[in-house]
């Protein structure tokens, strides 16, 4: 897979899981909320990317 698509799909699925945890938690936040939630999902997948990344490099591993 490229970049882009593990972007694309990555951003899908943050919208997604971004609506349902707003929606779940916070019935009355607006589509601001929304978006925030869906960025903040989606840098957190990177930011986890790069630690695993780091750690396999650390340990010796191949990196995907």
């Amino acid at each position: 897979m490229n970049r882009f698509f593990i972007f694309v799909l990555r951003a899908i699925l943050g919208i997604v899981f971004a609506v349902v945890l707003t929606r779940f938690f916070y019935p009355g936040a607006g589509i601001v909320w929304v978006a925030g939630a869906a960025v903040g999902l989606v840098g957190l997948a990177y930011v986890t990317e790069y630690y695993r990344k780091q750690r396999s490099q650390a340990q010796g591993k191949v990196p995907d």
